[in-house]
């Protein structure tokens, strides 16, 4: 199931196979297995009515999350721009001497973070990350290498400037791993099957009628893979773009 919320794609398909087989399996079996007399159907309905309610209500607020934590990371990704771009700026305090290695490397770090929000390939992710630490401990060593030459407030805002650029990649990341827990999407992927057996079970008429099962089956499959495209950073079409980044890269193109 971990790897299917990751790929909305794969989980819209899964989710249609397994909805509509228990919508199927209460129309064509449950009903034959046993029957649902007109005196038990009120009850029937009641119980319906309040698992699909339930459904409905567990759907809402698992959108609410996913939609709550792509605004942080859409949140961090503009604090992370402008942690870079103020450092970038403060690097000239430090002098003429060392000013110039720091914006270099801080040019580099800003490339990487920024092929760090498109890539989708796992070992290109790694490489990516491995390269970003290295950079960070280079980026860490220019400035502290000053403040203990130098122990001035200056040099301390500098100091200060980079440990926000390396405190927001932190929270970027973690942000990017704080996702919607496995066992919630278990719960929902279970009632979501109740609700289709008992829609199932509770359908009556002509078999032209019953194809309408199946309407609650796609629209099921297709609000919880909008949910898992929204959760998933990498894996759905809906993603974080680094615009401000994109466009901090574009102003330091023309900065000295």
């Amino acid at each position: 199931m971990a790897q299917l919320v990751h790929h909305p794609a794969y989980l819209f398909i899964a989710l249609i196979v397994l909805l509509s087989v228990a919508a199927a399996c209460g129309a064509l079996v449950m009903q034959r297995v046993f029957p649902l007399s007109d005196d038990a159907r009120e009850n029937y309905n009641v119980i319906q009515g309040a698992t699909l309610t339930l459904l409905a209500l567990l759907i809402g607020f698992t959108l609410s999350m996913a939609v709550s934590r792509y605004d942080q990371r859409k949140n961090y990704e503009e604090e992370e721009a402008n942690a870079i771009g103020t450092e970038y700026v403060r690097a000239d305090l430090i002098g003429e001497a060392d000013a110039p290695k720091v914006k270099a490397l801080l040019a580099q770090y800003l490339e990487l973070r920024i092929e760090n929000y498109k890539t989708r390939s796992g070992p290109e992710l790694d490489t990516i990350n491995n390269k970003t630490t290295a950079l960070q401990a280079q980026l860490w060593t220019s400035v502290r290498g000053v403040a203990l030459e130098r122990p001035t407030p200056i040099s301390a805002l500098v100091v200060s400037g980079m440990n926000d650029v390396l405190n927001t990649q932190g929270y970027t990341q973690a942000a990017w791993a704080n996702r919607i827990p496995v066992s919630a999407w278990g719960l929902m992927m279970l009632i979501a099957f109740f609700s289709n057996l008992m829609q199932g079970y509770g359908s009556r008429g002509s078999t032209g009628r019953r194809v309408l099962l199946f309407v609650l089956p796609i629209t099921v499959a297709l609000s919880l893979s909008l949910i898992a495209d929204i959760d998933s950073p990498r894996g759905g079409l809906i993603r974080v773009v680094p615009i401000n980044m994109i466009s901090l890269q574009q102003s330091l193109a023309s900065m000295p």
